[in-house]
């Protein structure tokens, strides 16, 4: 069917013997090599290398780019995310809305996950992907209720067994000592509201949750949701969160906190002052610096539009160039340094530093060399200090080596470099048309996501003014002289 639709688009001319040969290619002489999913990757390193026939190759280019460009994009937006709101910040993805349809929903969802986002709200993505799910009541459930004569079912068993309860009765008379306590008029408080709150409840007695901010947050949300939360503790309950959608969140959260301490206090229910606080409204990065800034009571943060849309960087130029022809490296050259390719087929190292140590690195063992090198003055135990490009058929490095290096943009410039730790980021997952060597399950890659971001010193890790990564060819790599540089 995919060959007789290509027939039917292109010129009448076209030899069948084209179309013939369209229909017996496969991808029996394919190889694939790749850095592990997860991996932190920079500017200028093929991430992705593909040998085999030339025009089955020309035909993955498409196919590949969409794979990784937006999966790659949203991955980094929520590690930037993640490196913003820090480790023990719970961080919910909840952009299906605003994402790029039904797909582009899925795999931010997927992204996020691999980036560091903890759960999503996407049921969708939970079931395909295994991505823990978590969500809160919606703004129009609570608006749908207008009084306490439209909850039913309205009676709750106690959770250790017993006769039922009627549970809105129960939150009226909790709602009365909440405002005592709280020196607010118990009727301020919505009594659709508080309808909506005994009726999810009833419903989800062990998950109770409220959104507080429907309408006025300290004079009815607060009020309502502590009164329906002390009904279930009498009961044997215990609430898991509120949500907060709009307004100063972070003066907002303070203010709720000591609220729930003020309450758990005073009614002698220890955990209450500990109920998580969870955020959404267009949380932006900015949004996360400006928690942090001020100090908040923040537990759990949802974020959709700034991180699925990825406002920032709308777009990922990862590209797909011929770098070898029948064993011959070839390039593009351009006036255009960013679009100059670099020949031949690769191997990229990782070089780790151990020293350690501040000032010249050029005097210690896993140091640099260099007078023009000022972006490598401190070299922190442990890290990565370069990404090493040889050609795939050069020795490989050895930790304690010395290794010959060019400075790209720098025409002549040559430096040298002792690494400490040598890591190959290549591995091959696909020959010959056979997967070669066992996927990681999404867990893993999470995970090696993580690692892989920690492992960065704090200069390159920092999302203000970082300091350069360098990537650089080994020498004597590409022979083809300076011109290439």
């Amino acid at each position: 069917a995919d060959v007789a639709y290509l027939r039917s688009v292109l010129p009448s001319t076209t030899d069948d013997a084209f179309f013939d040969y369209l229909a017996t290619l496969d991808a029996s002489e394919v190889t694939v090599t790749a850095v592990p999913e997860g991996s932190v990757v920079f500017a200028r390193v093929p991430f992705l290398q593909v040998k085999g026939p030339l025009l089955v190759v020309q035909l993955l280019e498409t196919t590949l780019l969409c794979l990784v460009n937006y999966a790659s994009l949203v991955a980094t937006n929520a590690a930037r995310f993640r490196l913003l709101a820090g480790p023990d910040m719970k961080l919910m993805e909840m952009g299906l809305r605003r994402a790029q349809g039904p797909d582009g929903a899925l795999s931010a969802s997927k992204y996020s996950y691999i980036g560091g986002f903890d759960c999503t709200s996407n049921i969708l993505a939970g079931k395909l992907y295994g991505i823990p799910v978590r969500g809160t009541i919606a703004h129009s459930f609570v608006m749908s209720f207008a009084s306490l004569e439209e909850v039913q079912p309205r009676e709750l068993p106690p959770r250790a067994g017993g006769d039922p309860v009627d549970l809105a009765a129960l939150a009226v008379s909790w709602l009365q000592r909440v405002c005592d306590l709280l020196q607010t008029p118990p009727g301020k408080a919505k009594q659709g509201e508080l309808a909506a709150f005994v009726s999810y409840a009833v419903t989800f007695p062990c998950d109770f949750q409220g959104l507080l901010d429907t309408y006025c947050v300290r004079r009815s949300g607060l009020p309502n949701f502590c009164a329906v939360a002390l009904a279930l503790h009498q009961l044997g309950y215990q609430a898991i969160g509120v949500r907060l959608d709009s307004g100063d969140l972070a003066q907002q959260s303070k203010e709720i906190r000591r609220v729930f301490r003020a309450c758990g206090a005073h009614f002698q229910v220890p955990w209450f002052g500990s109920i998580p606080i969870a955020v959404s409204n267009d949380i932006s990065e900015q949004s996360l610096e400006e928690f942090k800034k001020e100090g908040s009571e923040i537990d759990m943060i949802g974020i959709g539009t700034n991180l699925v849309t990825c406002p920032l960087q709308p777009s990922l130029g990862c590209v797909y160039k011929l770098v070898e022809v029948n064993g011959s490296p070839c390039l593009k050259l351009t006036e255009d340094e960013e679009k100059m390719t670099i020949p031949g087929m690769k191997t990229i190292y990782r070089l780790y530093d151990a020293a350690g140590e501040s000032g010249d690195p050029s005097q210690s063992p896993g140091g640099m060399s260099c007078s023009i090198t000022a972006f490598l003055m401190v070299l922190l135990a442990g890290h990565p200090f370069m990404d090493l490009m040889a050609l795939e058929e050069e020795p490989s490095p050895s930790a304690g080596q010395e290794l010959g290096i060019r400075v790209l943009g720098q025409l002549g410039e040559t430096t040298k470099v002792i690494p400490s730790t040598v890591e190959p980021l290549h591995r091959t997952y696909f020959r010959d048309g056979q997967l070669c060597e066992p996927l990681p399950s999404l867990p893993e890659v999470r995970t090696h996501a993580q690692v892989s971001l920690n492992l960065l010193s704090p200069a390159h890790r920092r999302l203000h003014e970082p300091q350069p990564y360098p990537v650089r060819p080994a020498l004597p790599t590409f022979p083809l002289g300076n011109a290439t540089w």
